[in-house]
């Protein structure tokens, strides 16, 4: 299984949204090995995410678009590799 602080999943969901949202926080940890053995699981151990963004670009919308524009960076990871998405998206001083 991938270390969950550097598999390539995380580094790609991080450069994604790096470069679609330039936020001024961001977390993404990999919770596929709470998942091991149930639906969803690919055995990749990269297949369940979270993540935790905060960018200036949020502010204004809301918690709705927030999240799809999120799932706009990730669209064909979303559609192929990632099984599970938990998105945690404010604008800075929220």
């Amino acid at each position: 299984m991938s270390d969950p602080l550097s598999g390539q999943m995380t580094a790609e969901i991080t450069r994604r949204l790096t470069k679609a949202l330039d936020p001024t926080h961001l977390e993404v940890r990999n919770d596929s090995a709470m998942h091991r053995g149930h639906s969803g699981d690919d055995g990749s151990g990269e297949s369940h995410f979270s993540v935790d963004i905060v960018a200036p670009a949020f502010a204004g919308m809301n918690r709705l678009a927030r999240q799809r524009a999120v799932n706009a960076a990730l669209a064909d990871l979303l559609a192929e590799r990632i099984h599970a998405l938990a998105i945690k998206a404010r604008a800075p001083g929220e």
